[in-house]
């Protein structure tokens, strides 16, 4: 029966010993838990988390990031210390994010310089990095995807007249962010292209 017994206290030991050791892969209070709790309380270490998040589903500027971090109540002073660790190892760069995203949105989105511009100094980003990005923008390759905004809606609109196709294309280019000059002589130059003749008038 001794024997009986201390067996069964030795194979209740030894499953108390499993069960702990399971806890940290079930979730529950452990070695792994309480190390993990330590961090949560770790103000500092919550903002890189946060921030290397962020960074893994895309480029951001800073203020994007100083931003994010102060929604999730993160003090500014440690936001920003975190944030200028990040800067100091090439992590965060606004001069090659602003860049990035210019040809990006050129590309994908066909967007003029303004709404770029736009873009960018709603995501934080310092007046003189914007103009800098903006810069690299070619004059022939904004024309041309301008140019191809226009003749892709152009080709719904052969019932309208040519007041109506002049007003809703270069509406289209303004939105979009061109100038009203740029804007003016594309869509000219592409109703001219599909056959139609403009009436005389002067554009801007």
């Amino acid at each position: 029966m001794r024997m009986n017994d201390g067996g069964r206290r030795r194979s209740g030991g030894a499953k108390s010993r499993r069960s702990d050791d399971a806890r940290p892969a079930d979730g529950t209070p452990g070695e792994a838990a309480e190390s993990k709790r330590r961090k949560d309380d770790n103000p500092e270490s919550q903002a890189r988390d946060i921030v290397y998040r962020l960074l893994a589903a895309r480029a951001r500027s800073r203020g994007e990031l100083r931003q994010a971090l102060l929604r999730k109540e993160i003090d500014e002073d440690i936001a920003d210390g975190v944030l200028q660790k990040f800067v100091d190892a090439g992590l965060v760069d606004d001069a090659a994010f602003a860049e990035e995203w210019v040809h990006a949105r050129q590309r994908t989105q066909g967007l003029g310089r303004k709404a770029l511009g736009f873009e960018l100094r709603r995501k934080g980003v310092d007046e003189h990095l914007v103009e800098a990005a903006l810069s690299t923008v070619d004059s022939d390759v904004e024309a041309e995807r301008a140019r191809e905004l226009v003749q892709r809606k152009l080709r719904g609109m052969s019932s309208l007249d040519h007041t109506t196709k002049m007003r809703r294309l270069v509406g289209m280019l303004a939105r979009k962010g061109y100038s009203e000059g740029l804007a003016f002589r594309v869509v000219r130059e592409e109703i001219e292209r599909s056959g139609e003749e403009s009436p005389d008038f002067d554009t801007p």
